[in-house]
């Protein structure tokens, strides 16, 4: 008798969301099975990486960190550019750093202007990011989501102290909202749920679960997301059949095992290395427990990544 691979049945399916406009725009999600079970089921759609930009020029990152980008760094409607156009970005995550009350708070309508230039300066799907100051975003992401209005963006973080003003914004000007609550399913079904009776259409909705990096939490991280896709395909949980995003680049540069040379620790070896296959190794896990885009940083670690989808996508 021959070997039967044992599967599982599935009745849910993923949402589809497409981000951007025209040729270049993104679809993602529609999968009707777990990460890469091509054997149970289909996934229409190869998970994406989003090449992370700051609207600033980050006076904290290590050299190996600026180097793919060190003649752009200060620009960053060039950055994204050289970033579509060397790199092969299908996506640009533009991170409002600047902006952070607890840093340079800087005013958001000079940020609006930063948004609407990188906008203009490349043809991909564009995500742009706020503070987590749930106060700011709220002021921050209303003018983003006006001010491109028809540019089917990603706008977020969108918490449930902000949604009501950043969803309307959202449904007012076409964009798609980034639905972020602290790794908790419950936390994530219950934002979906108050977007949606908000009028936000369920073709808008990304989940954001929030992510630790590689040794700060990734496995909770993990966990939260495979019972996201276990609700979403096998219990027929509507209000959790959205795709996934993680915001995952700046939890793994801002480690100390990013940033430590060898000289200081010899036993991690080559920190340029080292810090890749960090970032690499995050996302491949944070794919294979259920997103669909990951904000990544290196090219050296964006491109490993690339690989092993394509090898697990067939």
């Amino acid at each position: 008798m021959p070997f039967q691979i044992p599967t599982t049945k599935y009745s849910g399916r993923v949402k589809e969301v497409t981000i951007g406009t025209g040729p270049k725009a993104v679809t993602i999600g529609g999968e009707s099975c777990y990460p890469f079970h091509l054997f149970e089921g289909e996934m229409p759609h190869t998970p994406k990486v989003a090449f992370e930009v700051w609207d600033f020029q980050p006076d904290d990152w290590p050299e190996w960190a600026v180097e793919p980008y060190g003649d752009v760094i200060g620009d960053p409607p060039a950055w994204a550019r050289k970033s579509v156009e060397t790199y092969g970005a299908e996506i640009i995550a533009l991170m409002l750093k600047s902006t952070d009350p607890n840093g340079m708070d800087r005013d958001p309508e000079e940020a609006v202007k930063v948004v609407e230039a990188v906008s203009a300066a490349v043809d991909v799907p564009l995500i742009v990011w706020g503070t987590t100051s749930e106060e700011k975003d709220a002021v921050l992401l209303r003018r983003v989501a006006e001010v491109c209005e028809g540019k089917n963006l990603l706008i977020g973080p969108v918490a449930e102290k902000n949604y009501k003003q950043i969803g309307a914004m959202a449904i007012g000007y076409g964009q798609a909202v980034a639905a972020s609550s602290p790794i908790d399913v419950n936390l994530a079904k219950q934002l979906n749920i108050l977007l949606g009776n908000l009028g936000v259409p369920d073709d808008k909705i990304i989940i954001d679960p929030t992510t630790g990096g590689l040794g700060y939490g990734l496995e909770y991280t993990y966990s939260v997301m495979e019972r996201d896709r276990m609700a979403a395909l096998t219990q027929e949980d509507v209000k959790l059949q959205s795709p996934i995003i993680c915001n995952m680049a700046q939890e793994i540069w801002k480690s100390r095992e990013a940033r430590l040379t060898k000289a200081e620790e010899a036993r991690l070896g080559d920190e340029k290395k080292r810090v890749i296959l960090m970032e690499a190794v995050s996302a491949i896990s944070l794919l294979i427990a259920g997103a669909d885009i990951v904000i990544m940083r290196h090219p050296d670690a964006i491109s490993l990544v690339k690989e092993m989808t394509g090898a697990l996508m067939g």
